[in-house]
């Protein structure tokens, strides 16, 4: 398939997918249809943000609180929500705020330096993790990130992972796309060497 032939088909899945937000804040803005059209955002985008937040946070029970918290959130906010960005990127960032607050808090309440909470962060994923996954590469690269600081490491899985483009991280976190490839790139160099190191 030709590039021109890519970007069109890109194009008409953009197309597509701002028809279906469209029509979905109008059936949002309708009372009688408000909450039939919050089931449906939510059907579509809860998997992508359960793991998106899981995978920052690890433990199940405080993913679903962070992503309940992300959809009362949009709930409470939609009938306002001004169409600059896509509804999915919006949520995104809902959601990202939310998981480095939380990791933040828990870092205070705990009172724990990085070395410490990274301790903690590795005893969770071990404790969330099968028996049999632990000297799986999956597990080793999730034990890798842990040593990243929370903003590098959410930059790195949003790019490795959900494979978002850099303009979307950039409307995400509100960094440069500038800043935010080179913050990719000393993450995956920092990833390597501690794998490497193994």
């Amino acid at each position: 398939m030709s590039d021109s032939t890519d970007s069109l088909s890109s194009q008409e899945g953009l197309s597509a997918q701002k028809a279906w937000e469209l029509e979905l804040l109008a059936e949002f803005a309708n009372e009688h249809t408000r909450n039939r059209a919050f089931t449906k955002l939510m059907e579509r985008y809860r998997k992508a943000l359960y793991w998106h937040i899981r995978r920052m946070v690890l433990d199940h029970d405080e993913t679903d609180d962070i992503l309940q918290n992300t959809f009362i959130r949009c709930y409470q906010n939609l009938d306002r929500f001004e169409s600059r960005s896509g509804l999915y990127t919006w949520l995104y960032r809902i959601a990202t705020n939310l998981c480095l607050s939380h990791l933040s808090q828990k870092k205070r309440r705990h009172m724990l330096s990085l070395s410490d909470d990274t301790v903690r962060m590795e005893a969770e994923l071990k404790r969330v993790t099968h028996q049999e996954s632990i000297d799986s590469p999956e597990y080793l690269l999730e034990k890798a990130l842990l040593r990243l600081p929370p903003k590098q490491r959410m930059v790195f899985q949003m790019r490795y992972y959900d494979e978002l483009p850099y303009e979307q991280m950039s409307e995400i976190l509100g960094i440069s796309e500038g800043a935010l490839k080179a913050s990719y790139h000393f993450a995956f160099k920092k990833v390597e060497a501690i794998l490497k190191r193994r």
